[in-house]
């Protein structure tokens, strides 16, 4: 689903994203409810980036990436932690592109979210190419999801995955982490 954010854009960057698991639902712009292999899922649109939110009978998990201001946790490379009897793991990037190469990737993923029926998309008003993009899948027993937020005005693309699932028994080989497209 693509929809046209009612908020004016805020130049931030990608160095304003803040992380933060457990946070209460924040005013959204846009949502999409999911069910998911028996987990239920909430993508939002928040007028600072996006939050997830997945409850199921293990329990319940909340993910904001956001420009919050007063935030003090900057947006991790890498997250492993255990939520309930879940375990939950994030992992970002930031992706520096070229004028012409960022808008060329910005249409691609705006494409493949919109079209997608577990996608949510947001662009904000007065730069096409300014988004935030979220795209779930359930996958061998875990809620995956991948999050995009553009900057054009720097050409940074911030890609996020998570993976929030059952703990996997020692001894098993766990699933693989799919990869930011």
């Amino acid at each position: 689903m693509l929809t046209t954010l009612n908020t004016s854009y805020t130049d931030t960057r990608a160095a304003d994203l803040a992380w933060a698991l457990g946070r209460e639902p924040l005013p959204a712009l846009a949502t999409l409810d999911l069910e998911l292999g028996g987990a239920s899922l909430q993508l939002r649109l928040l007028g600072a980036s996006h939050q997830v939110l997945v409850e199921e009978e293990r329990g319940r998990c909340s993910e904001t990436v956001a420009c919050i201001p007063g935030s003090s946790t900057p947006l991790p490379l890498g997250v492993a932690k255990r939520v309930d009897d879940w375990e939950y793991e994030f992992a970002a990037r930031v992706e520096l592109l070229a004028p012409g190469s960022f808008e060329g990737r910005a249409q691609e993923l705006l494409a493949l979210v919109s079209d997608h029926p577990h996608g949510l998309a947001g662009v904000f008003p007065g730069s096409p190419h300014a988004f935030t993009a979220l795209l779930a899948q359930w996958r061998e027993g875990q809620v995956h999801w991948r999050t995009w937020h553009a900057y054009p005005q720097d050409g940074q693309l911030v890609a996020t995955r998570t993976r929030v699932g059952a703990r996997v028994p020692a001894g098993r080989p766990g699933p693989h982490a799919f990869h930011a497209a």
